[in-house]
């Protein structure tokens, strides 16, 4: 290739770029005047164009684009590049592309990208509608009517339980997805923690800028109840049960306090005479004495307490954190309680959730429980208790005083009408994904 041509060559590619650059930030302005709380969102992401990318993405920070791509789209259909500049900025609102290697990608992609679709659609926004939102509609309709809110976490979920064909995945990614995921797991995790933490503190934001917008037209309910799934606190199950561990003496070798020396200098001097012995037991924090209390009102009952209880003992029964002689007792109560079952071993728990029937059904009312619980510590029923689970709906009358040990009260759903918990108790909002039983 001659100079000239080749000199040719860097300033049409360089036209290419300065309008595609232009493309970009006219479609960034577009957004700002529909949604003036985004600006800080908007802000947080750079550009950088990279050739051969055919599309655009986004990794949490920065904005990449093929710029002979957003050419040719902006030709095609000019809403278009602010359509997806839109749909990826809300992607990062709603932390979409962080834990992205944990989930199953081919359902969340397609769950983020029907999620972002519907809130932008709903909205109206002008300047930003393309030809494919008719369709888009209908099929929104339907979604819709089958789960109720379209959150990406919901549609997540409908998806494990009710797979769709592969036919009607594609379909679902011809008319909702706009940008390409390439980079949602590109990042190092100390990257992705500081984008993540970037990202909450904005999503925060919008969520509080929202209400000064409340009347705007441009304001959407999927909006708000995406933000409400992105910014509400996350709990891990698993972890908050190791607050009920508790020091106990477990038979085992204690290597901690175990001199080899000696032991092998008595095996070498004396022959079969070891100088020191291993110690049997030793100090471990293990899981020992335990009330799981299930609230048997209307609303807590069936195969979510049983799922519940398998999951919390199949916790408690591994082996890092269970003692050979446990004392656990299952409580059902409602506004009294209604028994209580003693589990020692694994065959007690089986036999309870094979044969064991749920009783009550009335009322909650929270204090019988812990008045119960007080009368089996009064019995030394429970010598070294160290704490309670109450899995309950929340609706009911709690205790005044504070127990002298750690209470955690799980929930199915994060309610936003349950009344307060009192300062002392711990609240865990559990996923259907936290009842899965670990295997």
């Amino acid at each position: 290739m001659s100079a000239k041509s080749t000199e040719h060559t860097k300033t049409t590619e360089s036209k290419i770029l300065e309008l595609a650059n232009k493309i970009l930030r006219l479609s960034k302005d577009q957004i700002l005047v529909n949604l003036r709380f985004m600006d800080t969102a908007l802000s947080a992401l750079k550009l950088e164009p990279r050739s051969g990318l055919k599309g655009m993405a986004c990794d949490g920070r920065t904005i990449y684009y093929d710029p002979k791509f957003v050419l040719r789209r902006y030709k095609e259909e000019p809403s278009y590049i602010a359509r997806i500049y839109i749909h990826m900025v809300f992607h990062c609102i709603f932390y979409h592309g962080f834990n992205y290697g944990k989930l199953q990608t081919e359902y969340w992609d397609t769950a983020c990208d029907i999620a972002v679709e519907n809130i932008i659609i709903e909205m109206g926004l002008s300047g930003i509608r393309v030809k494919k939102d008719e369709t888009a509609e209908n099929k929104l309709r339907v979604l819709k009517e089958d789960m109720g809110g379209l959150t990406a976490e919901r549609i997540y979920k409908y998806f494990k339980k009710n797979p769709p064909s592969a036919a009607s995945l594609e379909d679902y990614q011809h008319y909702f997805r706009k940008d390409q995921h390439v980079y949602w797991q590109a990042v190092t995790e100390e990257e992705m923690a500081i984008s993540n933490e970037q990202w909450k503190k904005i999503s925060e934001r919008i969520k509080a800028d929202l209400k000064s917008f409340s009347k705007d037209k441009n304001t959407s309910e999927s909006l708000e109840k995406n933000l409400m799934e992105a910014t509400r606190d996350r709990y891990d199950y698993s972890s908050i049960l190791k607050r009920f561990m508790v020091m106990g003496e477990d038979i085992q070798l204690n290597d901690d306090e175990f001199d080899y020396i000696y032991y092998t200098y008595g095996l070498n001097t004396y022959g079969n005479m070891p100088l020191v012995e291993p110690l049997e037991y030793k100090d471990v924090t293990k899981v020992r004495e335990f009330a799981i209390v299930i609230d048997t009102s209307a609303s807590c009952r069936g195969e979510i307490v049983k799922a519940f209880l398998n999951k919390t003992y199949s916790i408690l029964k591994s082996a890092e954190n269970f003692f050979r002689k446990t004392n656990i007792h299952i409580i059902q109560c409602d506004s009294e309680v209604q028994s209580d079952t003693k589990i020692t071993n694994d065959e007690e728990f089986e036999n309870f959730m094979r044969y064991g029937k749920l009783k009550g059904f009335g009322a909650t009312d929270f204090r019988p429980a812990f008045t119960y619980i007080e009368e089996l510590k009064a019995n030394k029923e429970f010598t070294n208790l160290k704490g309670l689970i109450y899995f309950t709906d929340g609706f009911g009358v709690y205790p005044e005083r504070m127990p002298d040990y750690d209470t955690i009260f799980a929930f199915l759903n994060d309610d936003g009408t349950r009344p307060p918990l009192p300062p002392w108790a711990i609240k865990v909002v559990l996923e259907d994904e936290d009842l899965e039983t670990e295997k």
